[in-house]
């Protein structure tokens, strides 16, 4: 098995394609969830928008904990440790397992004391926090296949990414529609039945996964299970590398939900078209994040074979590749926009309030798409401190433009969403700059 990559566009897509794939298909699930939320009622789409971003944050948190650790196993790729990637991958289940049983207790205890001072309508507070009490137990097992991801990307094995992803989305599909509708023999459920869908997709795609990883041989290659025991050492270098990261994710899409809540002010029809903008930048953003994702693992198995010289040339060619792929999804986005919007079984009215909307994302996800790479790859000179650091300037920002915007002057939801803009372009400058400067260079992890 080839761990040391190689500095070329054909490997850079080689990573990227198969992880984009794997980003793109949980993306579809929320799709099919808020497709059928939406030929339910339009105050289930709309619902669905705060329940949605409320198990994102979460779930970015897992997403935090498996890049620090992608970015750790990746070195140790480059410097072709093998022995050490399995250890590594154990001491994070760990961790996760441990964060999922707090995201459990704060969703059953502190969350719906959160939402009943922030919603304004009691009916859909109970709709809420009767949906996420379901919805939180799938939080194990994601954040369990997150570490799986970060284990495939880091040992230059993407491929395999999409089984599980293709798994899932089956079973996600399925059962929405069976237990939403009530079809197939099984009790209309309705809004609360695409929690229960969600967490069976969710157990049905890490099932998948590691049966594969299992009879590819890659747990044996990697010594997957040869070390059960606790180890201090790792376990402490997993979460130094992790916890900012975790952490900016936690406040990035924490400030999405605060979004959320004044875009509830605005009304029903606002919080729904919100939703549906959300879907729109979580399948048509996977190819910038697919594209991040391989800036911070190329990035850090550059470095572990003593080729930090390259590491700019690498980051520019990844930009590039990210760029031509968000420059032409933003055109179709532009151009078959209504056929996308009109899926959600939403009048003409509706479908007319959401275009500009669209628009304005369409531009964010160009500035998104150049933004995550550079971000990414401070993350994968071992720096993930400093992205908490950036984060937490462009939170503040993004809060306060939201604030003004949505809830002082009550402008549209449309100048609100240009927040995105913002928050992009704040994210990019010192990530660029810190590449720039060199400061990285000679930083082991």
């Amino acid at each position: 098995m080839q761990l040391q990559v190689e500095i070329s566009y054909k490997q850079i897509l080689k990573i990227a394609m198969p992880i984009a794939a794997s980003i793109l298909v949980p993306n579809i699930n929320f799709i099919t969830n808020n497709i059928f939320l939406g030929h339910l009622s339009e105050q289930a789409l709309a619902i669905a928008g705060i329940t949605g971003v409320y198990y994102l944050v979460f779930g970015v948190m897992g997403f935090g904990l498996s890049n620090g650790l992608q970015a750790v196993m990746s070195r140790r790729a480059g410097e072709n440790k093998t022995h050490e990637i399995g250890m590594l991958f154990l001491q994070a289940v760990r961790i996760s397992l441990a964060l999922a049983i707090s995201g459990i207790l704060v969703t059953n205890f502190i969350a719906p004391v959160i939402l009943k001072y922030s919603l304004h309508s009691q009916q859909d507070i109970e709709m809420a926090i009767s949906f996420l009490r379901i919805r939180i137990w799938g939080l194990p097992f994601l954040y369990i296949y997150q570490m799986r991801n970060a284990l495939l990307i880091s040992i230059n094995q993407s491929k395999y990414l999409i089984i599980g992803t293709v798994a899932e989305t089956a079973a996600n599909i399925f059962f929405d529609y069976a237990f939403i509708f009530g079809h197939f023999g099984f009790p209309e459920m309705g809004f609360n039945g695409a929690a229960y869908a969600s967490i069976i997709a969710e157990i049905t795609g890490l099932v998948t996964i590691f049966s594969v990883i299992h009879f590819k041989g890659i747990s044996k290659s990697t010594g997957l299970f040869n070390n059960k025991k606790l180890n201090i050492a790792s376990t402490r270098l997993i979460l130094q590398q992790s916890m900012p990261i975790v952490l900016q994710f936690a406040i990035s899409v924490g400030s999405w939900e605060f979004f959320y809540i004044l875009i509830e002010h605005h009304g029903t029809q606002a919080l729904a078209i919100s939703n549906i903008m959300r879907n729109l930048f979580g399948v048509f953003g996977c190819f910038a994040w697919a594209f991040a994702s391989t800036s911070n693992s190329m990035v850090s198995n550059v470095i572990g074979q003593n080729l930090e010289n390259r590491v700019k040339e690498l980051i520019y060619k990844i930009t590039r590749l990210g760029l031509l792929f968000s420059c032409s999804i933003a055109l179709l986005i532009n151009i078959f926009i209504r056929y996308f919007l009109s899926a959600y079984g939403q009048s003409d009215d509706f479908i007319d309030a959401a275009i500009p909307v669209a628009r304005i994302i369409s531009l964010a996800l160009i500035f998104q798409s150049v933004s995550t790479i550079w971000l990414n790859a401070v993350v994968g000179t071992g720096n993930s401190r400093r992205n908490l650091v950036v984060e937490i300037v462009a939170i503040f920002l993004y809060s306060i433009y939201v604030y003004l915007v949505l809830e002082h002057f009550q402008l549209s939801i449309s100048i609100g969403w240009m927040s995105e803009w913002l928050y992009w372009i704040v994210i990019f400058i010192p990530s660029f700059w810190y590449i720039q400067s060199n400061n990285w260079m000679g930083k082991k992890i």
